[in-house]
């Protein structure tokens, strides 16, 4: 191998998010799919006559020519493989494409080839660009992502006495990760309550594959349950809140038609 070819590499990635950098340039977050989540930078990416620009917008999946830089690693040359069309089309599945990409970012670190995290952003991305039931896709991910990233909640037994979890309402300790039984709730103070049916969405897609649960439709009224119970798991595992579930309820509210009298 060439000094050159030693200096250079080539890699899939996943455009995150971006900064503005001096006059010019952008310093990109990436999920690649060689080397994890990485920052790079592209030069001149923010002048008028940039080739570069258009593929590297966020939530875009492009090829990656690098050259190995003294702190940041520079684009040389950025091909989209996929732009993700649907995403730009429509404002509710752009803010869950947000989401889903924040939740992302906050649970990895640069620590190098991911092949499994990468392949689930990915097909998320592609599932919101291509599907209409955007709140399956996401909750899919969601208990996807916990087990790569080693937070994978326990559903199916109690986790103190070890019992069977039956179909009735039970509670969740964030604590404990994972379901507790009403009878050992006493000692959980922390744990909360958990519908039966959020149970039952939660346990079916944690076990199955996307091609078993991608006709899934979950009812309203167990969805707002099931994202809030997502929304305090992250916020207890993490420490801090999200940025974009707030940002998505709005534009769902903007979204929703008026009801009429």
């Amino acid at each position: 191998m060439s000094p050159r070819e030693m200096r250079t590499y080539q890699t899939q990635a996943v455009v995150l998010d971006h900064i503005e950098y001096g006059e010019a340039d952008r310093i990109l977050k990436l999920f690649s799919f060689e080397k994890g989540k990485i920052n790079v930078i592209a030069r001149g990416i923010r002048k008028i006559r940039s080739r570069k620009a258009g593929h590297l917008e966020p939530f875009t999946c492009v090829n990656l020519f690098l050259a190995k830089g003294r702190n940041l690693d520079i684009v040389t040359q950025a091909e989209t493989v996929d732009p993700y069309l649907g995403l730009r089309e429509d404002l509710t599945r752009l803010a869950y494409a947000a989401y889903v990409v924040e939740v992302l970012d906050r649970f990895t670190y640069e620590e190098g080839q991911n092949v499994g995290i990468f392949q689930l952003l990915t097909d998320t991305l592609s599932r919101l660009a291509n599907q209409l039931n955007s709140k399956t896709v996401v909750h899919y991910f969601e208990i996807r992502l916990l087990d790569l990233v080693g937070f994978r909640p326990q559903l199916f037994e109690c986790i103190d006495c070890g019992d069977k979890i039956i179909f009735q309402d039970q509670y969740f300790s964030p604590l404990g990760g994972g379901v507790v039984c009403p009878k050992c709730r006493l000692r959980r103070p922390e744990a909360w309550p958990v519908g039966k049916e959020v149970l039952r969405y939660t346990r079916h897609f944690q076990r199955s594959k996307w091609s078993q649960v991608e006709e899934v439709i979950i009812p309203q009224a167990v969805e707002a349950e099931l994202s809030t119970l997502m929304e305090h798991y992250f916020t207890y595992l993490l420490e801090r809140k999200l940025n974009t579930p707030e940002f998505l309820r709005e534009v769902q509210r903007k979204s929703t038609p008026p009801e009429v009298d």
